[in-house]
């Protein structure tokens, strides 16, 4: 196992797409400005879908040229990757007007969902990625590829785990970078994430791979480190727990940044992020949302470091 991971922000685009309340773009460049001076190095900053089906994202467009403006005025880091989400050709051509150089596509593990949550067959969807990935050729642009109810879905149940490994060969043949492994709905638990990575590594370069794991049944940070155990190095979070899944019935938010965070520093495990930085953006973003984080670390923070024994 290594001794460092990798965090992908998701607070922003997987975050606020699933919140009521819908914020501004100058708001969000906020967000995006306290999460890289946290030493976030990888963050998705939205996604390039129809305003009229995720209001939460309008505005993406002015959230990635504000934020780049930051970047070329020296005000955040230059080396921060940053990524917008593209469901098909026309969501591709908005990215690459942008200026980013990373793209995610999206698919799900079940008919049921792929239809609920974007109105087309598994297979349709996979044929919408092909004029996609030709673009990002053309464009020199990175993809990297999603793949969601991996473990279970709330129309389906169980999902197959032959059928995700189908699926994730599928995704990595197209030519996706890296390859996320969701878990939508926080069904999952130690048990399956050990059995489908084993089987996924054989059909996908273990270094490809990557975690997702929503908190619904609080079994995220177990899920994340049975995962790390099996060579998996990179972890998709969000910052205090923000989101949900709105075709699942109580599902919360992706697994929280500072949960992660504190979790593999106890380990000795480094993520390149700044814990109490971190926690400073919880009260700032639930005051902005209308509502508390679920996140536990976020909430109560952290003990400080031992002090000299007083005599």
């Amino acid at each position: 196992m290594k001794k460092s991971v990798v965090i992908v922000e998701m607070g922003l685009r997987d975050g606020l797409q699933n919140e009521k309340t819908v914020l501004d773009a100058d708001t969000r460049v906020e967000f995006a400005r306290r999460l890289i001076l946290a030493g976030t190095k990888r963050v998705e900053i939205g996604a390039f879908v129809s305003p009229t089906w995720v209001p939460q994202m309008a505005g993406t467009a002015e959230v990635v040229q504000k934020t780049f403006a930051l970047v070329k005025s020296g005000s955040i880091p230059k080396k921060t990757e940053f990524s917008v989400l593209v469901p098909n050709e026309r969501g591709m051509m908005d990215a690459i007007a942008s200026g980013v150089k990373e793209v995610a596509i999206f698919a799900a593990c079940s008919e049921s969902f792929s239809l609920k949550n974007i109105n087309c067959s598994i297979d349709e969807s996979f044929k919408r990625f092909e004029p996609v990935m030709a673009l990002a050729k053309k464009h020199k642009i990175k993809v990297r590829g999603y793949l969601s109810t991996c473990f279970g879905c709330p129309f389906e149940g169980r999902v197959s785990e032959a059928k995700v490994v189908k699926l994730a060969q599928r995704m990595h043949k197209l030519g996706v970078y890296e390859l996320s492994i969701g878990d939508t709905i926080g069904v999952a638990d130690v048990g399956q994430v050990e059995s489908l990575f084993r089987k996924l590594k054989k059909v996908v370069p273990v270094k490809k791979l990557a975690g997702h794991f929503h908190d619904t049944r609080g079994q995220a940070l177990a899920n994340i480190l049975a995962a790390y155990k099996l060579g998996i190095n990179v972890f998709d979070t969000s910052l205090g727990g923000l989101g949900g899944c709105p075709y699942a019935p109580g599902a919360t938010g992706n697994v929280a940044t500072e949960d992660v965070v504190y979790m593999f520093h106890g380990m000795g495990v480094k993520t390149g992020l700044n814990l109490d930085k971190l926690i400073e953006i919880n009260p700032w973003m639930a005051e902005k949302i209308q509502h508390p984080l679920p996140s536990k670390v976020g909430k109560v923070g952290r003990l400080k470091p031992l002090g000299k024994v007083q005599k």
